[in-house]
């Protein structure tokens, strides 16, 4: 299997807009758009973080499974990614870090995952990023303000 990043193309969209609208994905990673239905929003969202933002689709083995991006201002940088449900527990995500953080040499680095998000906080863990504190912030995609854990990747 080889987990590889490349520059998002336009014909991603679709696949990322298919993606972030499974149900079983929204509710883990909770904090979601308000509506991500909303397919114009959904494609404003995206022009934004194209022009913003360092962001990469997730390839295995030449297939989008999804994507990565480091945004925000400098000293305040946070890594995002997404990984279709069907790849999930391979892996997937962890190479995927691995290689944006290879590409952002910039430290320290910032995320934040819902506190009962085993699966992406693992992957978090794995790529270095330590917890630095905890939180509550409204998720959409669960209705309710819930506990979130902020991770820091530090220089080395």
């Amino acid at each position: 299997m080889d987990v590889s990043l490349r520059k998002v193309h336009d014909s991603d969209l679709p696949v990322f807009f298919r993606q972030m609208n499974d149900p079983e994905s929204l509710r883990m990673a909770a904090f979601t758009p308000e509506d991500p239905a909303d397919r114009d929003r959904f494609d404003d969202q995206w022009k934004r973080i194209r022009a913003t933002s360092l962001v990469r689709t997730v390839l295995v083995d030449g297939d989008v499974v999804g994507s990565a991006a480091v945004y925000g201002e400098p000293g305040e940088r946070e890594v995002t990614y997404w990984v279709d449900r069907a790849y999930w527990g391979r892996g997937i995500a962890t190479a995927a870090l691995r290689a944006l953080l290879d590409e952002v040499t910039e430290r320290p680095l910032y995320a934040r995952a819902a506190a009962d998000n085993e699966g992406s906080l693992r992957v978090l863990r794995k790529c270095g990023f330590l917890e630095s504190a905890r939180t509550r912030g409204f998720a959409h995609a669960r209705g309710e303000e819930i506990p979130e854990v902020v991770l820091t990747l530090r220089a080395l």
